[in-house]
């Protein structure tokens, strides 16, 4: 092999070489650049991907939790056998038309929150971040009793639900009995109502708004048009009617 050709077979393989750094380069910045993408957007999915739906053909503790609640609100009225069949798929449509969600018969993310079931690795918990005692639960539900007796379930709940929005607001007590025996807070306080005969309702009641369930839909404050004399809460900005009160922020 002469000079000539020796000499040319060494650009062609410092040629090659360098082919092959430009190469593993490009490869390199390819790999970097679909993972800073997926960092970006893949969280978004996997979470979406984690997202627990019960549909018709469910079964599990969950499906009784969701049975429990909607039979106890008047939605359902069959047993409660934690397998998702034709009257607990009607009976969810009926709750998400009620509260506002899409109507498809399934207990997706909003709602299993619109039940108050908080869902973390397909058990449900309560979607509190307090810690409730018996005794919060019957002065809790003594109060609804006194307050909202003779309303709506879910107005009942919502009352329950202000309570417990005001003990989260730190321009109010931090506890359940701080928030209810704050004077002037509540009527049924001050005229006695409190000690009223307890209903069953309203214990339920009470048990559904420390689980969770909000139909006040976040309101601190709530009033009776036909009874208040306080012309201040008619400023507050209104959230929602149910029954006779008007829930405000």
């Amino acid at each position: 092999m002469n000079q000539n050709n020796l000499k040319r077979k060494e650009e062609v393989t410092l040629v090659k070489k360098a082919f092959r750094v430009r190469y593993l380069i490009l490869y390199l910045i390819i790999i970097l650049c679909t993972y800073f993408v997926s960092s970006m957007f893949l969280p978004i999915n996997y979470k979406e991907a984690r997202a627990v739906t019960y549909k018709y053909g469910s079964r599990g503790g969950t499906v009784t939790e969701i049975q429990s609640r909607l039979k106890r609100w008047g939605y359902y009225d069959g047993s409660v056998d934690g397998i998702y069949g034709y009257q607990t798929y009607t009976a969810v449509r009926k709750f998400q038309g009620k509260n506002g969600l899409a109507v498809d018969g399934v207990v997706g993310t909003n709602t299993l929150a619109a039940l108050g079931i908080n869902q973390t690795d397909s058990t449900a918990a309560n979607n509190s971040s307090k810690t409730y005692n018996n005794q919060d639960v019957m002065l809790l539900a003594r109060l609804i009793n006194g307050e909202a007796r003779g309303e709506p379930y879910e107005g009942q709940v919502a009352v329950g639900a202000v309570v417990l929005n005001r003990t989260r607001d730190p321009e109010f007590p931090s506890t359940v009995a701080g928030v209810i025996y704050q004077p002037g807070a509540f009527t049924a306080i001050v005229d006695g109502q409190i000690n009223a005969n307890l209903e069953q309702n309203s214990i339920n009641a009470a048990r559904d708004a420390l689980n969770g369930w909000d139909p006040s839909g976040g309101a601190i404050y709530y009033f009776n048009p036909a009874k208040t004399t306080n012309k201040w809460i008619w400023s507050r900005p209104l959230i929602k009617v149910i029954g006779k009160h008007r829930f405000c922020s």
